[in-house]
């Protein structure tokens, strides 16, 4: 479920705006259930998140080299290998102790999260980034799912809808405000523009795709629904 981390995979919301009733939501659901849970609901949370550094913005691929930066998964972190910067994968709970201590000179973190983890404590420059997306599930299990009548499953069914939009609302509405509040701590603030993000997710995508679908048929195809759906939103 590390798809979300594909660079700029997620970055249109109209995506998830269309997600409940897509190719890849019910290829994702088909694999939950292997696992022994029923998704009902898909609870995306945001897809602004900020490059922290200090003394300058990480704007290009030029940016990155020789960095130590906050890695996440093994794909995600080939991406930031490709830039020419050092991963160094940790929870967002250990990443302000280490900008605060030099174990990496860079962050990576939703915008609201910088805020509420306090990185305008340590970091002084911040570059805004649809580069991924988090989300949350709503799940119950399969027995139980099946056992409820037609009439409970619809119910739940038009909940999980209205619940995954409101999500979508929310977050949109908090994007826009969140690099304000930012900036208001006394930190530089910058939105990348659709040039340079596009020079990013030039070089990161590929080195993403390469780990994260190597030799695996599952993995492939999800990104091929991904990117058709990216494609006709």
């Amino acid at each position: 479920m590390t798809v979300t981390t594909a660079p700029y995979a997620f970055a249109d919301m109209n995506i998830w705006r269309n997600w409940h009733d897509s190719e890849a939501a019910a290829f994702l659901g088909e694999k939950l259930e292997q696992k022994g849970v029923k998704n009902v609901v898909w609870m995306f949370q945001t897809n602004s998140s900020v490059f922290t550094s200090n003394d300058k913005f990480l704007k290009t691929p030029d940016d990155f080299k020789g960095m130590k930066i906050r890695g996440l998964v093994p794909a995600f972190n080939a991406s930031l290998d490709a830039l020419g910067a050092a991963p160094v994968s940790m929870s967002g709970s250990e990443v302000y102790q280490g900008l605060a201590t030099g174990v990496i000179d860079g962050g990576l973190t939703g915008v609201d999260a910088a805020i509420s983890r306090k990185y305008y404590e340590v970091q002084d420059h911040f570059s805004v980034v649809p580069v991924i997306s988090v989300y949350f599930h709503g799940y119950l299990n399969p027995k139980f799912y099946a056992g409820l009548s037609d009439t409970a499953k619809a119910a739940l069914d038009d909940a999980g809808r209205k619940a995954a939009l409101w999500a979508i609302d929310a977050a949109e509405e908090n994007a826009k405000s969140a690099p304000e509040e930012l900036a208001a701590k006394g930190v530089n603030v910058y939105t990348l523009t659709a040039e340079e993000n596009a020079a990013l997710e030039g070089v990161m995508r590929p080195a993403f795709d390469a780990v994260f679908g190597s030799d695996d048929a599952d993995s492939k195809k999800l990104l091929e629904l991904i990117d058709l759906q990216r494609s006709e939103s």
